[in-house]
């Protein structure tokens, strides 16, 4: 058994590809015409009733029962290259969670809800560059030591 992709149902393919494309940097692994797969394994299929054989009106937006989930080495720089995209609808503010991961989530155009977070290792890093020693950091983002470690070393 292998893994292959998450496919999320668009109104317009172009729009929705141009969307990602420009928004996340993604790459373009296949395309179909009303099915686009991006090389990190996220598709977008217009007419997705139609796919999976399902009424029209099944097929359900801003459901809030996922999330695409990316991370940014440049949070702050994401954020700006967000504000240009006035329509987005917000679901609150950059958040920073108790590991210190800093997120914000936001609907695509499709009402699809996306979470952009800090990289994982630009936070240790944000911690070590801020004095904190490993310890402290581990026990902040209750992360093993050796779990922090690799994270680096990657």
């Amino acid at each position: 058994m292998k893994y292959v992709c998450t496919v999320i149902s668009v109104a317009d393919i172009s729009a929705a590809r141009k969307f990602y494309e420009e928004l996340f940097g993604l790459e373009v692994y296949q395309d179909y015409g009303k099915n686009i797969a991006f090389t990190c394994g996220l598709a977008l299929q217009q007419d997705f009733d139609w796919l999976v054989s399902i009424p029209k009106e099944k097929v359900l937006k801003k459901s809030n029962n996922a999330e695409i989930v990316f991370e940014e080495q440049d949070f702050d720089g994401f954020l700006n290259k967000l504000k240009a995209y006035s329509d987005i609808e917000y679901l609150g503010e950059v958040i920073e969670h108790s590991w210190g991961q800093r997120v914000i989530r936001f609907y695509d155009l499709d009402e699809h809800l996306i979470e952009v977070g800090e990289d994982m290792k630009m936070v240790v890093k944000r911690f070590l560059a801020s004095g904190m020693t490993m310890e402290e950091v581990s026990a902040k983002m209750d992360v093993s030591i050796e779990d922090l470690t690799k994270l680096l070393n990657n």
